[in-house]
């Protein structure tokens, strides 16, 4: 009878027990919050830069006094001369060579030099320009470096298994690096005037890499502050009360905006140069375009870029260290990319000198290391 009494004593003990760990297993908490360290490694590569400018394609413009060394630089290395097929580069630098003895060249013999040692407007007559109405730049773009911030999660659980979580953090400066050598690829025709047209015709051949800015000289482009929250469903093994060690995995969406995007302060100056390339040409003195001058402009640049919405998973784990508190650490994904626009425009009357854009591959792998509380 004792026995009986005590085997229905052990086993009420034992149901007992049973009943208040699934009691407390189903007693999850709602809430979870959590800080930590937030590492961004963006692993997307630079898109090429699509280039377009406000002259056509054909367009006309008279040179104007332009200096021999851009003048000379212009010239299509195949150039010929249509009376005799001579290279036109070869005579051109024989009429402009200096004698021995230091006296005038045939060039200023002949008035195709003013007294400043400069082309006269007459003789570099007009030019047809092809080229630079629209290019893309291959090896050039921009890349995200990595950074570090202070990262936020909060969770709603709906169950014990599967929460919503929304990720945030202290929005971080991100560094941009540039890549490439940013060129202008000028093809066309002179037609020089004057005497100097009856020697070299009326069709000399342009062609010359205009160099704009070099993006890889300057290391770090631009800096942007980038604000990415996301939402994630998630869905997590284990019990709460019970498994101290609970891996999840996740699946959502991140929503990216990037604000104070401060330009290199020498691409800034490179492109506002290049803006005034621009405008003298408009303005008909294409030499001075060639010869780096200010024009009639004031050239302002603009830098744009624009939000994104991506997807991202994560797969992660918490660690209970009380029943209130835990560690989590967690490895995310996200397929994020947008467009960086970069525009160059004449302040005096809001005309668009150049336009420019890249698609920025961002697809950052994002890790994650904190401690967190639930209620």
């Amino acid at each position: 009878m004792k026995s009986k009494i005590f085997y229905k004593t052990m086993l009420c003990g034992l149901i007992g027990i049973t009943a208040g760990s699934l009691a407390h297993a189903d007693n999850f908490k709602r809430f979870s919050v959590s800080a930590g360290w937030l590492h961004v490694m963006p692993q997307g590569k630079a898109n090429p830069f699509d280039i377009s400018t406000s002259v056509p394609s054909g367009t006309k413009a008279n040179v104007g006094q332009i200096s021999i060394p851009a003048f000379m630089g212009a010239v299509d290395p195949d150039a010929t001369i249509p009376s005799t097929g001579e290279n036109a580069k070869d005579i051109l630098n024989l009429v402009f060579k200096k004698q021995e003895n230091g006296g005038p060249s045939i060039g200023e013999s002949l008035g195709f030099v003013d007294a400043n040692g400069n082309v006269t407007a007459e003789t570099s007559g007009v030019a047809t320009i092809n080229g630079i109405d629209h290019w893309q730049n291959a090896g050039s773009g921009l890349e995200a470096d990595d950074v570090d911030t202070l990262g936020l999660t909060f969770n709603y659980y709906l169950n014990d298994n599967v929460s919503l979580q929304f990720i945030g953090g202290i929005p971080p400066k991100v560094d941009i690096k540039g890549k490439g050598f940013i060129k202008a690829p000028l093809t066309g025709s002179a037609a020089p005037g004057g005497l100097a047209g009856s020697i070299i015709g009326n069709n000399l051949g342009l062609k010359k890499d205009i160099p704009i800015t070099n993006l890889d000289a300057y290391g770090k482009a631009a800096s942007v502050r980038a604000w990415t929250p996301a939402l994630e469903a998630q869905y997590q093994w284990g019990k709460a009360g019970i498994n101290k060690f609970r891996p999840y995995v996740g699946a959502g969406v991140m929503y990216a905006h990037f604000s104070d995007i401060k330009l290199n302060s020498g691409i800034r100056s490179d492109l506002e140069a290049a803006g005034h390339m621009i405008q003298n040409i408009h303005d008909g003195l294409a030499g001075a375009a060639l010869d780096g001058k200010k024009s009639s402009a004031n050239p302002s640049v603009d830098v744009d870029a624009d939000d994104a919405i991506a997807p991202i998973v994560t797969a992660g784990f918490t660690y209970d260290i009380t029943p209130n508190w835990y560690t989590v650490a967690s490895v995310s994904y996200a397929k994020l990319n947008n467009k960086a626009t970069i525009n160059v425009i004449d302040s005096n009357t809001n005309r668009e000198l150049i336009h420019s854009s890249t698609k920025m591959d961002i697809d950052p792998i994002i890790t994650y290391l904190g401690v967190g509380y639930r209620f």
